[in-house]
């Protein structure tokens, strides 16, 4: 409970709430499919293989999408959390100091997302430029890492800030 729990839901809180539970179920779908692209790519050609299939792949071919899907994707988290730094959490702190601890731990949650979407886009990248299997086992891991922190991240904002969004009049 925090003080601002106290406050009655507002339609803009809710309605905002309801953007943020569509854009995190967004992240949740996307991590999904690009882990499943990961998996589909490790368990695919020998990497000397991989590096002649490269010059022939479409835009649809499985590494192309990886690729495009990986930094696509990290981008659009790097934008998502860039805008609950700059424009939501100074918001909940203002209005319920209580809410320091979780507001804190999203800020470090943040960072430590940003880190592993670095490493995916590096690998992702790495992917095509260099090819083989370190490269597609980098991109495998650093999206196990990265679904990992990052769902646990998605969940705890869900539960410890929703109330308080919940609660907003305007941002």
């Amino acid at each position: 409970m925090t003080a601002f729990d106290d406050r009655p839901e507002t339609a803009p809180g809710r309605a905002f709430f309801q953007e943020l539970l569509w854009v995190h179920a967004a992240i949740r779908r996307d991590l999904e499919t690009v882990r499943r692209l990961a998996t589909d790519v490790t368990a695919g050609l020998a990497a000397g293989d991989v590096q002649a299939e490269l010059k022939q792949l479409e835009t649809n071919g499985p590494l192309w999408q990886l690729k495009l899907n990986c930094l696509g994707y990290c981008r659009f988290v790097h934008m998502h959390h860039g805008a609950e730094d700059r424009m939501l959490f100074p918001t909940l702190r203002q209005l319920d100091p209580s809410l320091e601890p979780v507001i804190d731990r999203l800020e470090a949650d943040h960072r430590r997302v940003s880190d592993l979407l670095d490493a995916v886009e590096t690998a992702a990248a790495d992917l095509t430029e260099r090819g083989g299997d370190g490269a597609r086992s980098r991109v495998a891991d650093g999206l196990d890492e990265l679904a990992a922190h990052l769902l646990e991240h998605l969940d705890f904002e869900e539960q410890r800030a929703g109330p308080a969004i919940r609660r907003l009049r305007r941002l």
